[in-house]
């Protein structure tokens, strides 16, 4: 058992707590409070002066899967061979062994959602994974955990400009409507055949992907900058009854109040950085802070590689600096990435019963001089600062 005592908690899920403790054991927290008794076979670590709060989350990352100084040879986020590949698996593109994957850990961020790029149409699905260990399978947390889409500018791009469908907006819509019919046909060819053995339809891949999807069982996570693109998105989840995410909502702030009535989460970024196409124009660190005001249910994301991964407690501390409360600025990096995401039975607050995955920062986590001088992942201390 270990036990962290003296620091002050920050729990994401109810008040500050000063002088606190947390227990941990098997690899779960046991116990946070005060002035709790310390069982006389703990390991105990003093966290006086520092802040203790749950592990970091980015709830739209490609960590691991386009590889640091590896070129053509580590970018394994994009199937470019076709606009629709939802039969795609992030975690058999994540490699463990990228030195990103460990930065990202060393800078308190213990989960990230991997998912597919955004080249096509419908690229496949994204998974949780811890940022420790070397083997993907006994990292993931939870797979799959969306359906990766896109509209706008990056599958146009990619398959336009060889003469291919989809070079319009209207076609992207039409390529989804079209696939998502065909995953309902087959679903209802399924089901028809519950009694019937011999009546199944063939194995079709790409469908059978979408089967999730289709029973709300996962969402799709659209990739979607412009506003237009956002409502595409909202018109067609409404036409399938999908349950979807809003990732980099780049034009948010200029449709809040929309998207709070349509009551959909928004992934927030990158917000950091050159505007790099014409999609990007109200691209800034004041979206977040405009979407949470409005009542939309926000997570910060680094979109890594695009910031880096380590970046992320830095991206949430600007969205803070320009509107976004500091309390919400961490909570869209803890507790509502982990809800966002359907994992806050594991993850996302220190709290009895969840995983272990703990950061003890030696200054408040958004001050860009702050550094995490101890990080645990599922109990196991996987950094140490001198």
């Amino acid at each position: 058992m270990l036990a962290i005592t003296n620091g002050m908690l920050w729990p994401m899920d109810s008040p500050p707590v000063p002088d606190g403790t947390v227990l941990i054991d098997g690899g779960r927290i046991v116990e946070v409070g005060q002035d709790l008794p310390i069982p006389a076979a703990a390991d105990v670590l003093d966290a006086a002066g520092r802040v203790v709060m749950p592990g970091l989350i980015d709830a739209h990352s490609h960590l691991g899967m386009w590889e640091s100084l590896n070129g053509d040879e580590g970018a394994d986020g994009n199937e470019g061979t076709h606009p629709i590949t939802p039969q795609m698996q992030a975690v058999d593109g994540f490699c463990p062994s990228d030195i990103t994957v460990r930065e990202a850990r060393e800078a308190g961020v213990t989960c990230v959602a991997i998912t597919p790029g955004s080249a096509n149409v419908i690229g496949g699905t994204a998974a949780v994974v811890k940022t420790a260990g070397h083997r993907v399978d006994d990292m993931v947390v939870r797979d799959p955990v969306a359906m990766k889409c896109a509209f706008g500018k990056n599958p146009k791009s990619k398959y336009g400009g060889a003469g291919k469908a989809p070079a319009t907006r209207m076609a992207i819509a039409a390529l989804i409507r079209e696939t998502m019919e065909k995953a309902r046909r087959y679903q209802q060819r399924i089901e028809a055949a519950k009694d019937a053995p011999d009546s199944l339809p063939d194995y079709d891949a790409k469908l059978e992907a979408l089967l999730p999807v289709l029973r709300r069982q996962i969402p799709l996570k659209c990739h979607a900058h412009r506003a237009d693109d956002m409502f595409t998105a909202l018109r067609l989840a409404r036409e399938f009854d999908l349950r979807i995410t809003l990732d980099h909502a780049t034009d948010g702030a200029l449709i809040a109040a929309d998207l709070a009535r349509e009551g959909v989460a928004c992934i927030v970024g990158p917000s950091f950085g050159h505007r790099s196409k014409y999609e990007l124009q109200h691209k800034s660190f004041r979206t977040a802070g405009v979407l949470a005001a409005a009542g939309v249910k926000i997570a910060i994301t680094t979109d890594a590689p695009v910031t880096p991964q380590d970046s992320l407690p830095i991206m949430a501390g600007l969205a803070a600096r320009d509107g976004l409360p500091e309390e919400q600025a961490l909570l869209a990096i803890t507790r509502w990435p982990a809800e966002i995401l359907g994992i806050d039975d594991r993850v996302g607050t220190l709290a009895v019963g969840k995983d272990a995955d703990v950061v003890i920062f030696d200054g408040h986590p958004l001050h860009l001089g702050s550094r995490p001088w101890r990080v645990f992942v599922n109990g196991q201390a996987v950094h140490q600062e001198e």
